[in-house]
């Protein structure tokens, strides 16, 4: 039996109402109109058809032709829903720790599992039997590879065919069935409950501050002061999403436009990512870029992804800035084209202290680069924690990019960094040549505010830079530039 009681189907009309009136506004009479229309009467009217393109634009607009097909109204859709927790980082957005299974079929939504990954993995057959990627192997001593480790890659959909791999494997409900995975950070809790207020569910009181601390705790120690069993600690995280969507239905005519806003900041910080099987609706998801998809790109590119390996929640008291530079170095030889070196490098600061959520923080890294590019040396790496012996790098190719990795461990109240130092292909370095250079540094999935500094010399002349540096640094051989990485970044620069 499962641990969460089976809700009953939950009717679309409400949630539908939501949907339009976040992404596509309207007026107090709209509003009382579109309430009395069925699902199928608002998906058919022109008025509503002309409001969408009004607010969008035609290009846009095909979004919303889409929702009648995601919310089951041509056929049933089944979905793959994943809760990640971003306090405990993973590459495809923080570990898997909820999931749902849910049906939606002509306005109904039918709730078939909602439980910890921790449970589906105890039932996997033992005939299934994933060989597990090494390092997980050797920091977290797993026998196969499980479902609750699934998002290993920093590339969504590549993370989601793998979850529904193993989550078919293991003997999920509707594995057969499932059309699209949808996953979202605990940073989209926290976005909402700013909105909604506090909420109370089971006599405790979530609120964004201290909201997801709570909820880990409870479902960590607190359920064992309330009587409950081991095997019962989640069975707070279905009243919790029912009680916070009740909330959202409720206010968000109210607070349209905080509403908007909100949703727009967790779309463009890369905390709500969707897979679909449906080729259109994926290739609608990579337009607007909400599909977590590493990119593809012609100039440089960087993305750093860390994987929290059993140090609890730690990624919460940790503070990060991702560096990069470039300098030029003339070729040891007349055959040698390498003609600039890289260097990747993470300031990792651990403001925690030993606790039930934080401890040492361990983490396996990986740097992201251009194909072709060559690793020289890398600085920081470690065998294990509390050890001085340098650990293996592993190299690898994935989504077009050259990777490699390593470990580093760092304790509370200590700074380290990890260094990968390496030489840029000619992909990009005759671009420079040819007098023009780009970069694409993309956030890894799930992170919140890392810092982002580069240092950059050509050893030529910049005319132009995008972003500009200060004034005071225009017309030299360098390009130096702070931000951070909220967001993806691009930079262009001109000699």
């Amino acid at each position: 039996m499962d641990y969460i009681q089976q809700q009953k189907p939950r009717k679309w009309p409400w949630v539908l109402l939501v949907i339009f009136l976040i992404l596509f506004g309207t007026s107090w009479y709209a509003y009382t109109w579109l309430k009395g229309l069925s699902p199928e009467d608002i998906f058919k009217s022109e008025f509503v058809r002309k409001q969408v393109e009004r607010q969008l634009g035609e290009d846009k607009a095909e979004l919303f032709d889409l929702l009648p097909g995601l919310l089951g109204f041509t056929e049933k859709k089944t979905y793959l829903v994943l809760l990640l927790n971003n306090t405990e980082m993973r590459p495809g957005g923080g570990f898997i720790g909820t999931y749902v299974t849910l049906q939606a079929n002509k306005g109904d939504v039918d709730i078939l599992k909602v439980e910890g990954t921790e449970r589906i993995d105890a039932r996997t057959p033992a005939s299934w039997n994933p060989k597990p990627i090494p390092i997980l192997q050797e920091h977290l001593h797993v026998d196969k590879w499980y479902f609750r480790d699934s998002n290993w890659s920093p590339d969504f959909p590549s993370s989601a065919k793998k979850s529904l791999e193993l989550y078919k494997g293991e003997g999920g409900i509707a594995a057969d069935e499932i059309d699209t995975v949808v996953a979202f950070t605990t940073t989209v809790l926290e976005e909402l409950l700013k909105i909604t207020g506090p909420i109370t569910i089971q006599g405790i009181t979530f609120d964004s501050d201290t909201g997801i601390e709570k909820l880990e705790y409870e479902v960590e120690y607190g359920f064992k002061k309330r009587g409950i069993a081991f095997a019962d600690r989640k069975q707070i995280i279905e009243p919790f999403m029912l009680e916070l969507m009740d909330h959202l239905t409720d206010d968000v005519f109210q607070n349209l436009d905080t509403y908007e806003s909100a949703l727009n900041k967790i779309a463009d910080e890369k905390h709500l990512f969707v897979y679909s099987k449906d080729e259109s609706l994926q290739k609608k998801m990579d337009a607007y870029d909400w599909s977590g998809r590493m990119h593809g790109v012609e100039g440089d590119y960087l993305l750093w992804a860390d994987a929290n390996l059993a140090a609890l929640k730690t990624d919460h008291a940790m503070e990060r800035t991702l560096s990069y530079s470039l300098s030029k170095r003339p070729p040891a030889h007349e055959s040698e084209d390498f003609r600039y070196l890289a260097a990747a490098s993470m300031k990792y600061t651990n403001n925690g202290s030993f606790d039930w959520r934080t401890t040492r923080y361990r983490t396996y890294a990986r740097v992201f680069v251009p194909i072709g590019s060559k690793l020289v040396s890398v600085n920081g790496s470690m065998k294990w924690d509390r050890t001085d012996e340098k650990g293996e790098i592993d190299e690898g190719i994935e989504n077009g990019k050259q990777w490699f990795g390593t470990f580093i461990a760092i304790e509370p109240g200590e700074t380290k960094s990890l260094e990968f130092i390496y030489k840029l292909p000619t992909s990009v370095t005759d671009k420079i040549d040819d007098g023009l250079y780009t970069l694409f540094v993309q956030k890894q999935l799930g992170t919140v505010d890392h810092g982002l500094t580069l240092g950059l010399d050509f050893g030529k002349t910049i005319t132009v830079a995008k972003p500009a540096e200060d004034e005071s640094e225009w017309f030299n051989t360098s390009y130096k530039y702070e931000t951070d990485l909220r967001i993806d970044r691009e930079f262009v620069v001109s000699f």
